[in-house]
């Protein structure tokens, strides 16, 4: 088995390249799906969540109002981090469990956007960063996530940097140009990581 960390910057292009490499038969394990399982409606996740942070983050159906609890932890790191105390261990735990069920010899890719911030590139064999420019990823979340300029900004300066990002990877995906040039870098860095020699 290849333990492989995909990471990049919001609006990066991370997901497009996670659902590549799904085409091209690694098992993804993605952070953000499993993040929305561990608090979803009924779970331990979400009742520590609301007694964390009070009840104006649950909707009317009593599902977490993302939208609200992110207005209170994208401005304030000590509040990001205790959400993150309650997510990240529920989050590792259920990855776990997927990791234990692929095949002895997958390609395993562990689809996390704080694999910076949480230091944990070293548990990977490989360390894959979709990689674009600040102005990039301001430009994609106002244009195609309607967000405004600034709360763009606040989301981008709330991740590690772009540098701090590249010094941990092992292979660097750039997601400036179209999606053929991206599938054709995803598909060479799929190669390498399944090659004799990276075992």
């Amino acid at each position: 088995m290849i333990r492989v960390g995909l990471t990049g910057g919001v609006a990066s292009g991370k997901s497009t390249v996670s659902a590549l490499l799904a085409e091209l038969g690694a098992v993804v394990i993605d952070a953000d799906v499993l993040a929305r399982e561990v608090v979803a409606p009924g779970t331990e996740g979400l009742a520590e969540v609301a007694a964390e942070f009070g009840p104006g983050v649950l909707g009317r159906d009593g599902a977490l109002d993302r939208p609200a609890l992110g207005a209170l932890v994208f401005a304030d790191p000590e509040r990001r981090r205790a959400l993150e105390a309650i997510i990240h261990p529920r989050v590792r735990a259920r990855a776990e469990e997927i990791e234990a069920a692929a095949p002895p010899d997958a390609v395993v890719v562990h689809d996390i956007p704080l694999l910076t911030e949480t230091r944990r590139a070293d548990s990977f064999d490989a360390v894959v960063v979709v990689d674009v420019p600040v102005e990039v990823q301001l430009e994609r979340m106002v244009a195609l996530r309607g967000m405004t300029e600034a709360d763009s900004r606040a989301r981008v300066e709330a991740q590690a940097t772009r540098q701090d990002r590249r010094a941990i990877a092992t292979h660097v995906v750039d997601n400036t140009g179209t999606l053929a040039q991206l599938r054709e870098r995803v598909t060479e860095v799929y190669a390498e990581l399944t090659a004799p020699r990276s075992r």
